[in-house]
């Protein structure tokens, strides 16, 4: 396949809202000739200011360039702009930045493939006002082929550009993966700062220590993915058992100070089932036994 990294290969951009606007933008701030489409025209004047080329229909955007991002609300709405196309995209890479799961990519996969269309799917991590930048971190996955000839230019949006592999749905895996961890980090600072708060401590005096705890506990990642992988349990540190103790003294404190105590007794409940399993004494990573299937539906 050809190489189009030669120099500042152009690029298409389909679809202009906050995120599309920050791919376009990133574009062109790297030096690619930038052409972009959206139903709303008047999105794209910002982007044709800073030397965008306006295209006058979907189907001239996606034959103006080899390389074409689609970056719209949903799946629904990448078919409904993609469908009527027809041969338009024939001999082009498309790479599809829009949110959605791992099945819908799957799905566009095959859509694609089964008109001869190189397809990468992709998952964008960052806030459109770092897009472009150092922190930017956007996912690829798709055929190796279809990725390394554009690399360079992809690398634009973001230095935290990364390929995932083949699969079509890791993208979208490791997007809602990381955004479950997000949402973790950020329930459990609530939590702890909803407690304190009772006793009259405001939030930012629980934040340096809540940073330090949420540190120290990434410097402990590397080994449990170790443990997972290896598939044993050792308690370097504590039992579950020794976990499960600490769990009932965070309800018991949540539900004497009047603060919601759902989220540390689901947390208990999932630890009760280990325990209930024979993994007391194991360490914390033998809890993954616990995600890897679904809870029994009790009668």
């Amino acid at each position: 396949m050809q190489n189009h990294d030669a120099g500042h290969a152009p690029v298409t951009v389909l679809g202009l809202g906050l995120m599309g606007q920050a791919l376009a933008g990133a574009f062109l701030r790297g030096g690619h000739p930038t052409t972009v489409w959206n139903r709303t025209k008047a999105r794209a004047e910002p982007l044709v200011a800073q030397g965008a080329r306006l295209a006058d229909s979907a189907a001239d955007a996606v034959t103006a360039t080899p390389l074409v991002v689609v970056c719209v609300s949903d799946y629904t709405a990448v078919h409904e702009l993609l469908d009527p196309l027809g041969d338009a995209l024939d001999g082009r890479v498309l790479v599809n930045l829009t949110s959605g799961t791992s099945q819908q990519a799957r799905e566009t996969a095959a859509w694609t493939a089964r008109r001869g269309i190189a397809y990468l799917d992709g998952a964008i991590m960052s806030v459109p006002q770092a897009v472009g930048t150092a922190d930017a971190v956007i996912l690829y996955s798709g055929p190796r082929s279809a990725f390394d000839p554009h690399e360079s230019t992809l690398r634009s949006l973001g230095a935290g550009t990364t390929y995932l592999g083949d699969d079509h749905g890791l993208s979208s895996l490791y997007d809602v993966a990381a955004l479950g961890l997000m949402w973790s980090i950020l329930n459990g600072f609530l939590q702890g700062t909803a407690l304190l708060g009772a006793a009259g401590v405001d939030a930012s005096g629980f934040a340096p220590l809540a940073k330090q705890t949420t540190e120290t506990v990434a410097g402990w990642l590397t080994g449990y993915a170790q443990q997972i992988d290896d598939g044993a349990y050792p308690a370097l540190d504590a039992t579950i058992d020794t976990h499960l103790a600490a769990m009932e003294h965070l309800v018991h404190e949540s539900e004497s100070l009047g603060v919601s105590a759902e989220l540390p007794a689901f947390i208990k409940a999932l630890t009760d089932r280990a325990v209930a399993d024979g993994n007391g004494g194991a360490g914390y990573a033998a809890m993954i036994e616990q995600f890897r299937k679904p809870k029994e539906v009790r009668s």
